[in-house]
């Protein structure tokens, strides 16, 4: 089993295959976003595909902001969840974020995604919450 990050060099696939791996929740939370939207909304961050065995099955993407790594999105298709590729991509947003020197790593996630679960097991807590999100954070340090 072989986990590779690369840049995204197609940020067209990389938000169709967001949008699609995030459908019910847009139809649930965002009815009016579209590939489009999402296009326009992480072009700017740091991309990477997410490979398993050399086959693009994910996406990670990245911003940092004020001395943290935000993990931005990280969608993994559902026939490779799993698998350790979640975890993998979270130790490779880790390593990235302590190369930038930033002193935390933070997302926010829907509360009713299955995600919420890993981002407990690797080491994430939740910071603040809203009535669809948590914000979580995980100190950075040596690995």
């Amino acid at each position: 089993m072989k986990i590779t990050f690369v840049p995204c060099l197609d940020l067209q696939r990389a938000a169709e295959f967001t949008f699609n791996n995030m459908r019910d929740y847009y139809a649930q939370f965002a009815p009016d976003w579209n590939t489009e939207k999402v296009l326009g909304v992480t072009a700017e961050l740091v991309n990477y595909d997410i490979q398993f065995n050399s086959e693009t099955v994910g996406v990670m993407r990245l911003q940092f902001e004020q001395g943290d790594c935000i993990l931005r999105d990280l969608q993994v298709i559902p026939s490779a969840q799993n698998k350790g590729i979640g975890s993998a991509a979270i130790e490779e947003a880790e390593k990235l974020a302590l190369k930038a020197n930033a002193s935390a790593l933070t997302l926010r996630v829907f509360k009713i995604s299955p995600a919420v679960s890993l981002y407990k097991k690797v080491g994430f807590v939740i910071r603040s919450e809203n009535d669809r999100f948590y914000n979580m954070a995980k100190p950075v340090s040596s690995l």
